[in-house]
């Protein structure tokens, strides 16, 4: 009980810490890495739907755009905001369930680096692509477990807190023209904070519930403690 406890304490202080330091230069990477496998999210699902990717871009400004064509636009944009999440709550669940650390930061370096190449469309979408894709795949090869522990716990935890806020501040924003909310109230006919707020609560409920199953015993020590009782 008191190792679940330390479990959701850590949790906890990362969330904590990620919403104190949300504004720097610590937390701006990991901002443009949810923005990032939100675009992704957006062409996976056009594929998914029968549809391919162009290209793929994000800038600066914590922006960017996934040029699609063909497959199905409702899901396509849907898979935006709620992509992020679910790509968030993954990692975050692999990391705190599966020892697997090194190895899955490795591979998310390595699609990092394949998208950015291969569908990247503006220098800075190389550049950070490639370059938090390669930080990534060295600290899978150079560094211990913990290490990747900490570093997946505090992506994932961070991709669920910026999709919150994402969603919130696109549909609050109505000078943006372009956001998935809006392009899909067009799609469809209903109203942009329906969606908005459809979005929100799916993803605060998505969220807790990853928390909720980050902070259970990995199954490895649940099997490795019902051995020791017999």
């Amino acid at each position: 009980m008191l190792s679940i406890f330390k479990r959701y304490i850590a949790l906890l202080l990362i969330f904590i810490a990620i919403g104190f330091l949300w504004n720097t230069l610590f937390v701006y990477p990991l901002k443009i890495f949810v923005v990032f496998m939100h675009e992704v999210s957006h062409g996976l699902a056009a594929i998914a739907t029968g549809g391919r990717i162009l290209e793929i871009q994000i800038n600066p400004q914590q922006g960017g755009h996934a040029l699609t064509q063909g497959g199905s636009r409702f899901w396509t944009l849907t898979a935006g905001y709620l992509g992020s999440l679910l790509w968030g709550g993954i990692i975050l669940l692999l990391a705190a369930r599966t020892r697997f650390d090194k190895a899955i930061s490795i591979l998310i370096g390595v699609g990092m680096v394949a998208i950015s190449i291969g569908l990247g469309e503006s220098t800075f979408t190389y550049l950070f692509g490639i370059g938090f894709g390669v930080a990534l795949i060295a600290i899978g090869f150079y560094l211990p477990e913990v290490v990747n522990d900490w570093v997946l716990r505090i992506i994932g935890v961070t991709s669920c807190l910026y999709a919150i806020l994402d969603i919130k501040s696109d549909v609050l924003d109505r000078s943006s023209l372009r956001s998935d909310a809006r392009m899909l109230s067009e799609v469809t006919g209903i109203a942009t904070e329906i969606w908005g707020a459809l979005w929100i609560l799916i993803a605060i409920a998505l969220t807790i519930w990853f928390l909720y199953l980050a902070g259970k015993t990995p199954v490895a020590q649940e099997e490795t403690s019902a051995e020791e009782d017999l």
